[in-house]
C-alpha cells in the first residue's frame, strides 16, 4: 500500500465511535473499547488520532496505538493511568456506553511490511502494537511462514495480555520470552540478530528512552537503520 493511501486518506477522514467498555489490564493500566465501523481497516500495529468531544479539553487530541487487531470487531486502545492522570486521562475515565470520541486514522508505518524474520521488542506500555500485529496474525495463522519473536521487557514483571499473547503463540509460530532487565534484552536480540543479522527487521516500541537505547543497541550491533522501526510513547 502506498504511504498516500496508509497515512493521508484515513489521516483526513474523521470517524465518530461509539464507547462500549473499559476495563483493567493491570493496576494502572485501563483498556477503552469503542464500536468498529463496518468499513474501518488499517494495519495492525498502527495508531489512531484520538479526540474528546464531551467536553473541553485542553489538548484534547491524543495518538494512541490501537491495541485490537482490523481482524477484532472493536477498536481497542490501552493506556496506562497513574494516580494522577492527565485532563485527557481523565475525560477517559469519565466516559459511559452510549458517549462518543472520534478518531482520524489509523495511520503511521509500524507496521510488518514483508516475509522477513522479525523480532518485535516491546518495553512496558510499548506491548500495545504488538498486541494488534500478534492478534492479526493469528487470526491467520495458517498463511505465517516467516520467523516472529517478541522480547518483552518490563522491569515490575506486570506483562499486560501475558495470558493471550501466550494462547496465541501455542497456537501458531509466534515465540515469547519476557525479560525484566536490560541484560536479558541485550542478550536475546543478539541471539536473533547473529542469526539473520540485516535479513531480519527489527520493530521496537515503549517508553521514548527505552527506544532509543535499543535504537543505539541494534546501530552498534551493524544492524542497518532501514532495518529498524521504532514507536516511542510519551506520557499524557
Amino acid at each position: 500500500m502506498s504511504f498516500f493511501q496508509d497515512n493521508l486518506v484515513p489521516f483526513f477522514k474523521k470517524r465518530e465511535m461509539q464507547f462500549i467498555e473499559s476495563y483493567k489490564e493491570s493496576d494502572d493500566v485501563d483498556t477503552f473499547v469503542f464500536e468498529k465501523e463496518k468499513d474501518l481497516t488499517w494495519k495492525a500495529g498502527q495508531y489512531g488520532l484520538f479526540s474528546i468531544t464531551h467536553k473541553s479539553v485542553k489538548n484534547g487530541t491524543r495518538p494512541f496505538s490501537v491495541s485490537s487487531a482490523p481482524a477484532e470487531n472493536a477498536v481497542r486502545i490501552t493506556t496506562r493511568i497513574g494516580k494522577q492522570p492527565s485532563e485527557f486521562k481523565k475525560t477517559l475515565l469519565e466516559l459511559t456506553p452510549g458517549m462518543k470520541i472520534t478518531m482520524r486514522g489509523p495511520v503511521g508505518p509500524f507496521y510488518l511490511k514483508d516475509d522477513n524474520p522479525t523480532l518485535l521488542i516491546a518495553g512496558g506500555i510499548g506491548v500495545t502494537p504488538f498486541r494488534s500485529i500478534l492478534k492479526q496474525i493469528d487470526s491467520k495463522s495458517k498463511e505465517v511462514g516467516k520467523s516472529i519473536h517478541l522480547l518483552y521487557m518490563d522491569g515490575n514483571k506486570e506483562y499486560l495480555f501475558k495470558d493471550e499473547l501466550d494462547e496465541m503463540a501455542n497456537r501458531s509460530s509466534i515465540s515469547l520470552t519476557y525479560l525484566d532487565s536490560r541484560d536479558e534484552l541485550h542478550k536475546e536480540i543478539n541471539k536473533f540478530s547473529s542469526l539473520y543479522k540485516n535479513s531480519g527487521k527489527y520493530y521496537i516500541a515503549g517508553p521514548k528512552s527505552m527506544v532509543e537505547a535499543v535504537f543505539k543497541y541494534l546501530l552498534n550491533n551493524k544492524v542497518s537503520k532501514q532495518n529498524i522501526k521504532k514507536d516511542a510513547f510519551f506520557g499524557y
